[in-house]
């Protein structure tokens, strides 16, 4: 397969070097020392034991169009910086050219091909003017939940830190021939690639932890084990996600797990920072509308109200603007 890696970070970078060194034609779209160190030496993956994996037949070009049409493209951006690369992302497309939307959080097309008295609702909250939806045909569309964590520890060089699970889903749930031959490839390259009936389902249950332990986290700078323990930040994250959950149900979704399985599950991760927190530590732009924004814009559509969480976007909010507008970031140093 001919496939294009959009956005050359720590998760497209992790997936790229894999599917490389599987056999797969890959091409990462880049910019600056990242492109010239791909360009250079390749994708380096470190794992979790210290060993290195080098995907040196890669190809990288910053220029989309010089790339030419794929079988697929993957979609590993930041959700808010998918607007900026619709001029340049349909050179991409053939006929036929899979998008793979590996984003974090509420995606631009949670409501096509649902069916429904919402079938085809834009959500202006991560697709303003639905630019994205008008751009991006929903036929090629195959929605990606990624599970991994990982970070770019140099350009070029990626760290994983856990995982390997990528659930794949076709939008109106069918088993199609397409998304099978997409998850054996990926499986081929050593991941776990499991085919979802219902990918909304499956974005919940780890929405319930992105709209709530990442805001909470970009205000304290507290890890995932830390907000968890913490008697006060637990319950807060609980009545949380319990918003979540209500608009969830009210919307049709049938949640597989409990509130406090959740939170198990990411008090169990550990000593984690989320990636709204190291957005903050490196003053880079928050994920906030897919994340936290999208969850408080849905709860309207389904009448259900979220107070606890709408209060942690408005701090965050102000937080990002605060930020940008001293050009800053914040990070705990040690005192002394």
């Amino acid at each position: 397969m001919k496939i294009t890696i959009v956005g050359a970070g720590a998760i497209g970078g992790y997936l790229g070097t894999r599917l490389s060194l599987a056999g797969e034609d890959v091409t990462f779209i880049a910019r600056n020392r990242n492109l010239e160190a791909i360009r250079a030496r390749g994708f380096t993956l470190r794992l979790e034991d210290g060993r290195e994996e080098v995907a040196r037949e890669v190809r990288a070009v910053q220029d989309m169009a010089e790339a030419g049409p794929q079988d697929v493209v993957m979609l590993t951006t930041k959700a808010h910086q998918v607007g900026e690369l619709l001029p340049g992302l349909r050179s991409l497309f053939g006929p036929q050219t899979l998008v793979v939307s590996m984003l974090n959080g509420v995606p631009w097309w949670y409501f096509q091909k649902l069916g429904g008295p919402h079938d085809g609702r834009q959500l202006e909250s991560v697709d303003p003017g639905g630019r994205v939806a008008a751009a991006i045909e929903a036929d090629r569309v195959i929605g990606g939940i990624v599970y991994p964590a990982a970070e770019l520890e140099a350009p070029g060089v990626v760290r994983l830190i856990e995982g390997n699970r990528f659930t794949l889903g076709e939008l109106d749930g069918q088993k199609t021939e397409r998304i099978a031959q997409l998850s054996q490839a990926m499986i081929r390259a050593g991941f776990k690639a499991p085919v979802a009936r219902d990918i909304r389902a499956e974005m919940w249950v780890k929405l319930l932890g992105n709209a709530t332990l990442n805001p909470l986290s970009a205000l304290t700078h507290a890890t995932l084990e830390e907000i968890c323990t913490h008697p006060a930040s637990r319950a807060l994250v609980a009545t949380m996600m319990g918003e979540a959950r209500d608009v969830a149900l009210a919307l049709g979704v049938d949640l597989k797990v409990s509130i406090e399985q959740r939170i198990a599950g990411a008090q169990a991760v550990g000593a984690h920072k989320t990636s709204m927190l190291v957005d903050v530590e490196h003053g880079r732009a928050l994920e906030l509308a897919a994340l936290v924004g999208a969850v408080i814009e849905l709860g309207r559509i389904a009448d259900v109200p979220t107070p606890a969480i709408a209060t942690l976007h408005a701090a965050c909010e102000l937080l990002q603007s605060t930020l940008a507008a001293r050009k800053g970031r914040l990070q705990v140093q040690p005192a002394g």
